[in-house]
């Protein structure tokens, strides 16, 4: 089976509309069973290497199931917060929301630091 790797990087280099269809096709089948880890892989190669090429679909589905993979993850929505400001104030309330979520799960996981 093909590597999340792989497939993020074929959609971006998909000749034409018809092999791109089949590329981002494979690449949402791959993701849809890919773990936590894997996803978050994918996401540090494209950040380092193809920022601006991915598509923000793309990217907004595979931040999307790794927050669904890690519900109590709080550094995956800022994470993604981040990266949707970068595309646009469009996904800023998206952006805003992630990361008042993400503010949450800290202050609901946060343990009393008792004075001694």
């Amino acid at each position: 089976m093909r590597s999340l790797i792989q497939a993020g990087i074929e959609v971006i280099h998909s000749p034409d509309d018809l092999e791109s269809a089949d590329r981002e096709h494979r690449f949402i089948e791959i993701l849809t069973f890919s773990s936590f880890d894997d996803i978050v892989d994918l996401l540090d190669q494209i950040d380092a290497k193809y920022w601006t090429e991915f598509p923000v679909w793309a990217r907004n589905l595979a931040y999307r199931l790794a927050s669904l993979l890690e519900p109590q993850n709080a550094a995956i929505r800022e994470r993604a917060a981040m990266g949707l400001r970068s595309f646009g104030p469009d996904w800023d309330d998206e952006a805003d929301r992630l990361g008042a979520e993400a503010v949450a799960l800290r202050r609901k996981h946060r343990e009393p630091h008792y004075a001694h």
